[in-house]
């Protein structure tokens, strides 16, 4: 009778010892974001100028200016920022601002380039500034101008305190239709 509760112990105590799962927990990551190519559509509504925005974006006019708009991206929970003001001698003033707005970010910054651009058509220009860093809040900035009399400055925001790591396909498609709106500054 001890030999068989000896051996019925041993199964036992072997049956929990090869019972036991190993565990491995999954490594961390990130929800796939799939996107979609944008198409554009023309808006002329502003008094001073027309731009092509993405059509899965929603316009909201700011009443309390005139030619400030926010391009919104429900889906993706990011928004663009629009603003314009009239050049009377005072494009310095600007251009300074727009560098200090971008430069705003560099403590949260790794990085910041910024990078000149002319239309083909060489009636405007500006400059992008690319804001890199874990939890900057706004990777992506830009200016248009044509010197004398219209200058345009963007940037883009989230509407949650970004991880930029995990969202850079979203900076980078968002980053692909600023560049485009840019190029499609027309002024009137």
């Amino acid at each position: 009778m001890k030999k068989a509760l000896a051996i019925f112990i041993f199964l036992f105590l072997l049956s929990l010892i090869a019972c036991e799962e190993a565990y491995t927990p999954k490594p961390r990551g990130y929800f796939r974001i799939d996107i979609q190519p944008s198409k554009f559509v023309k808006f002329q509504q502003a008094q001073h100028f027309s731009f092509e925005y993405p059509e899965d974006c929603i316009v909201e006019v700011d009443q309390s200016a005139t030619d400030w708009f926010t391009l919104r991206y429900p889906d993706l929970q990011a928004a663009l920022y629009l603003s314009y003001k009239s050049v009377d001698n005072n494009l310095p003033m600007y251009l300074e601002d727009a560098r200090t707005m971008a430069f705003k970010h560099l403590p949260k910054a790794s990085s910041i380039t910024d990078s000149v651009f002319l239309n083909p058509d060489m009636t405007t220009g500006g400059m992008f500034y690319f804001i890199r860093g874990k939890g900057v809040a706004s990777p992506v900035q830009f200016y248009v101008t044509d010197s004398i009399r219209h200058f345009v400055r963007v940037a883009l925001y989230f509407d949650f305190r970004p991880n930029n790591d995990s969202i850079e396909p979203v900076i980078n498609h968002i980053k692909s239709d600023m560049e485009h709106l840019a190029a499609s500054v027309n002024w009137k």
